[in-house]
Order: C-alpha cells, then sequence, then structure tokens
C-alpha cells in the first residue's frame, strides 16, 4: 500500500515532481547574445519565412503536452482540472524518465468540445503532439476527432488508445496460454466509455467479431435509447445477443474484459463462461473481480490495472515510446494500423506465454525501444 505521508512529502518538496532544466549555460555576453538577443531576433526572422523551421530551432520541435480538464479520472470520477494536474504531471514525468520525452502538463476549465477544440488549437504552434487525459466521454470522441482532423500533429488519447494497445497485446498472448484462436474468442465487454470504445474498435480490427457490449445500463444492442451514436456504431459491427444484463450474457464467453467498476462480475458468473475463461478486470483501484476469485472459480488468465498482480495492463507500456517514435518519424496520425503494430510488437515481446505472463513488466527495459521501434518501422512501410 502507497503511504500517503511518503507521497505527500514527495510532491510538497518539489513542488510537484517536475522542473524545467536548461540545455545552454549563459556565462558570457556572447552566450547571452546567442541564446537570447540579439541572436533570436534573426532566428524569429527565419521562421517566420518559414514556420516548419520551429521544429528544428525551437522546442516546439520534440515539446508535446499532457492535456487533462480532469472530467474522468481513473477511480476518482469527474475532480475538476486542478485535482486532475497530479495525474498529468506525473504522466508528464514518466515521459522523461522513460522515454526522454520532454512533456507539459496542463489544466483546462471543464467547457464545451468547440471551446476545447479552440483552445488546444489556439496553444499547439509551441508543440509537437498533443496527450489527451482524463477527458469524460462521449465529449472526448469528437475532441480527438476534430483534433485529429485539424492538425497537423498526432493527437493521442491514452485512456483509449494505450488502454486498447495492451489489452489487445495482452488477449493475443492470453489466447495462446489457453490454446484458442484469438479470432475465434468470444469476448463481453463491460464499460463502453472511452477506453471500452477504443478497445472494441482495436479489437474489431485485430479480426475479432463476436463482442457483447455491456455498459453501465446493460447490453448495448442496435436502436438502444440510452446509447450514444459511438456506442451505435461499434453495436453494428459486433454480435446482436439476447439478454438485457451482463448475468444473461456472461455464459459461454470465452474472456471478460473490465473497464468499468469495482466487484461487478462474481466467481459463479465466471464458473459459467467458457472453459479456460480470461478474465481482464482492469478497473482500478478496485478490480470487477478479485483475482483470487476469479481464479476460484476457474479463470485460467487474470489481468488487472494494478501492480499488485500479475499482468498489469497498464498504459505506461504504450506512451512514452509511442510519442518518441512519433517524434523521431514526424507520422501525423495515430491511426488503426499503427495501433495495431504497437500491439503486436508488445505481444511478440513475450515469446512463451503463461498465465502470468502475457504482457511486459511496466519496468522491463525493451518496452519503450519495441514500442518506438514498432512506430518508426511504420513509417517507414508506409514513406
Amino acid at each position: 500500500m502507497v503511504n500517503m505521508d511518503e507521497v505527500l512529502s514527495v510532491h510538497q518538496a518539489h513542488t510537484g515532481v517536475l522542473d524545467i532544466e536548461s540545455c545552454f549555460d549563459i556565462t558570457t555576453p556572447t552566450d547571452l547574445s546567442e541564446a537570447y538577443t540579439p541572436g533570436v531576433a534573426g532566428l524569429a526572422k527565419l521562421i517566420a519565412k518559414d514556420t516548419s523551421k520551429k521544429r528544428d530551432y525551437t522546442m516546439s520541435g520534440k515539446l508535446i503536452p499532457v492535456i487533462t480538464d480532469g472530467s474522468a479520472v481513473l477511480g476518482l470520477g469527474n475532480i475538476g482540472p486542478a485535482a486532475g494536474l497530479p495525474i498529468v504531471e506525473g504522466k508528464a514525468l514518466i515521459y522523461k524518465n522513460f522515454a526522454n520525452v520532454d512533456a507539459l502538463p496542463m489544466a483546462l476549465n471543464q467547457m464545451s468540445v468547440d471551446q476545447f477544440v479552440d483552445t488546444v488549437k489556439a496553444i499547439a504552434p509551441s508543440f509537437a503532439g498533443i496527450h489527451l487525459e482524463d477527458i469524460s466521454a462521449p465529449k472526448v470522441f469528437e475532441i480527438e476527432r476534430r483534433l485529429s482532423n485539424e492538425l497537423d500533429l498526432p493527437v493521442y488519447h491514452d485512456d483509449q488508445t494505450g488502454t486498447a494497445i495492451v489489452v489487445l497485446a495482452g488477449i493475443i498472448n492470453a489466447a495462446k496460454v489457453v490454446g484458442k484462436n484469438v479470432h475465434d474468442l468470444k469476448i463481453v465487454v463491460n464499460g463502453i466509455g472511452a477506453a471500452g470504445v477504443a478497445t472494441t474498435k482495436i479489437l474489431i480490427a485485430a479480426g475479432i467479431s463476436n463482442i457483447t457490449l455491456v455498459d453501465i445500463n446493460g447490453v448495448i444492442n442496435l436502436g438502444d435509447a440510452n446509447s450514444n451514436s459511438y456506442q451505435q456504431e461499434l453495436v453494428r459491427e459486433v454480435a446482436q445477443v439476447d439478454g438485457k444484463s451482463l448475468d444473461d450474457v456472461i455464459a459461454n464467453q470465452d474472456v471478460f474484459i473490465g473497464l468499468s467498476d469495482a466487484n461487478v462480475l462474481s466467481g459463479k458468473q465466471v464458473a459459467r463462461m467458457n472453459e479456460n475463461p480470461i478474465i481482464f478486470a482492469l478497473a482500478n483501484p478496485v478490480p470487477e473481480i478479485s483475482p483470487d476469485d476469479a481464479k476460484k472459480a476457474g479463470a485460467a488468465v487474470i489481468a488487472t490495472g494494478s501492480s499488485q498482480w500479475p499482468n498489469q495492463v497498464n498504459n505506461v507500456l504504450v506512451f512514452p515510446g509511442l510519442f518518441k517514435g512519433l517524434l523521431e518519424s514526424g507520422i501525423k496520425h495515430v491511426d488503426m494500423a499503427l495501433q495495431l503494430n504497437v500491439a503486436h510488437a508488445l505481444a511478440n515481446m513475450i515469446s512463451e506465454p503463461d498465465a502470468t505472463h502475457i504482457v511486459p513488466a511496466v519496468f522491463d527495459d525493451d518496452v519503450v525501444n519495441s514500442v518506438e521501434t514498432a512506430v518508426v518501422d511504420y513509417a517507414k512501410q508506409h514513406a
């Protein structure tokens, strides 16, 4: 368990966990003239003639913002932009420590989609890409879509894309462990918010179509008045099922993917699934079912979102290496083909998966390099 007194002490001692450090020492008048005035006047004129030069001569070529409005923080809900700052500051620290990517934590007041998009577009000239974090669905879907279309920069939503990539990597290897063809898996996805929508999309793109969608109001089918347009788009691509609740549809499923809330799956329900069921109980801090209960009920492979159990499905496996690769390659869009490439790269890191080892460990030294290489190779193939 985390000692909160120690957490507060660490963060208060440094007023957060990040500093800005110079990469050029100013010790002489010449240093000052080159780093600042009058030298920057010539640099400014150069960039005025060709704005693409800012990528080469300013930190805009290597800096990304990690932007939140604090409206959908995992396990905490809508806590507001100020309270969302520690999360994005932590992400920025991980970027730097794991991949030497410079990231700036930013909190925006909660606002309409139009206002949010306009704000990010207004600050975009300072950055090389955009990382969105902890923004509520369905608003975030439209924000990401518009920014991706309207900016000539890679736009990435970690709660969607990062989570989805790691889930697919884990499912690929979990299928190997239980001796099932990944394309034949029957999967129920419980929780069709940002992560659930993105996860379902990548599963479909990977050739898995026998998927049942369940949200807080129950099973989602075509025409469901309680679902949004993004959920309805997904329903058109997956199996239509009878039943109204998770309990109605859990029988004979091969996989349960929980991106929802604590304690929504029981051992009795796991026991009604197909032989050697795969359980991804990813709610944090408390999973949909405890790993012990899932194992007692017959689960063959169990993954959670927590580091206290094996098979931690954590998007920290993706975003540091992904953006390192994006910055190196100059890719402007994180499309589905790229996501699949990264997911397979992560899965392939485990040469012989077993029940307790289906995804790399967060501190595996090769993770960032493997993801970065997957992005750079993809860029070369599509140059």
